[in-house]
């Protein structure tokens, strides 16, 4: 028997904004100084509650296994959290706390899907999605969202695609890539249409116009995936966690328990910590986001690269470059090798997201503004 991988690590696409980022590191390596505005990360450090909590709690000893689904002080706070945001009620029995929302995800669609289930998402969506519903034997059904119309869902097209062998409509608001919210009516029209909704709200807290809604607040039908990562700075601390109804919950646990135990859990006291007194840290995070928007915004209308509706969330900015390109792929490694600036091409997030790029304000003013002149000069001459 020759060994071989298997067709499941062999066929999953690569995650593209990695490859760019992976390719200017090589870059910097060589002596290039590299503008990037290709990953989502926030560039703060992690607050000095949260810091001071994680660290107090490897001291205290508090290094073993948790429970499977969380610790019960991280489970409540979560339920707090909820009360206290939207104004719904649920009980700790409901969270399970994961090694971060990609895991959460990963959980939720494991306890759902079988060969040749269906999951409908936006297109263009997070590039990961479809490489989570792909992998564990599903398959993606796209429904294509426009710039024209704000990125925004259509319930009726939403229903259009629901089959026999739908399982679950995939949500996101705010939205990666486009930074776009999706408004409340369409919110309760999703909730309608009977499938179980799994709405991934890890960039809730990071919102410069309107209010973000959780969709609990529309439908108890529903998986909510949310964690630490973006609002508070968290990436490296890899914790999430899924909000489930009850008919998901112990499939979910099995499978944590099976496949990972528990999330580490000395992070879990600082999660905790984020709850109780991140708030205002996320909102001193916030008003700087919001001016580095703004200032990004401007700066893209003054080298022709208009963006016609503001993003209103998390730290993106799609940008159309179909006057310049049909391959974003291709202009996107000819703005890194010759503008000396990492953006993230519109096709790492689906066939809808080609003849966009994707950028990340997660950086410094001074950066967006060297980013901005060398991407100027680099539409100048192309």
């Amino acid at each position: 028997m020759k060994n071989s991988v298997s067709h499941k690590s062999r066929d999953i696409p690569s995650f593209i904004v990695m490859d760019i980022l992976e390719k200017a590191k090589a870059m910097e390596a060589r002596g290039e100084h590299i503008v990037h505005l290709e990953i989502g990360e926030p560039d703060f450090d992690t607050p000095e509650p949260i810091k001071r909590a994680t660290v107090a709690a490897i001291m205290e000893g508090k290094t073993k296994y948790t429970h499977s689904l969380g610790t019960m002080e991280l489970r409540n706070g979560v339920v707090s959290h909820m009360d206290d945001e939207y104004g719904v009620t649920i009980t700790p029995e409901r969270v399970l706390v994961a090694s971060g929302t990609s895991n959460a995800l990963f959980l939720s669609l494991a306890a759902i899907l079988d060969e040749g289930d269906e999951v409908i998402m936006s297109d263009p969506c997070y590039a990961c999605y479809p490489n989570f519903v792909t992998f564990l034997g599903g398959r993606p059904v796209y429904v294509r969202v426009k710039e024209e119309e704000r990125f925004q869902l259509d319930p009726e097209k939403i229903a259009e695609k629901i089959t026999d062998r739908t399982k679950a409509i995939l949500i996101n608001s705010p939205c990666n890539p486009t930074g776009m919210m999706t408004d409340d009516d369409t919110l309760e029209k999703i909730g309608e249409l009977g499938p179980l909704v799994i709405s991934d709200e890890i960039y809730h807290g990071l919102v410069y116009e309107g209010e973000a809604r959780s969709m609990l607040e529309f439908t108890d039908n529903a998986i909510v995936i949310d964690g630490f990562s973006k609002r508070y700075a968290m990436t490296g601390f890899r914790l999430g966690y899924a909000i489930t109804p009850e008919t998901y919950l112990r499939p979910m646990w099995k499978l944590q328990q099976n496949f990972n135990i528990s999330a580490n859990s000395f992070v879990q006291w600082g999660g905790l910590a984020a709850l109780r007194e991140g708030k205002p840290y996320v909102e001193k995070m916030r008003e700087v986001y919001d001016s580095r928007r703004r200032f990004l915004l401007h700066g893209l209308d003054t080298i022709g690269l208009t963006v016609p509706h503001a993003p209103q969330a998390a730290f993106y900015v799609m940008v159309n470059i179909k006057r310049y390109s049909s391959d974003s792929m291709k202009l996107a490694n000819e703005i890194l090798e010759r503008a000396k600036v990492a953006v993230t091409p519109g096709i790492d997030f689906g066939e809808g997201g080609e003849g966009y790029i994707r950028l990340s304000y997660a950086n410094s003013m001074e950066n967006l503004e060297k980013g901005v002149k060398c991407l100027g000069e680099f539409f100048r001459h192309i």
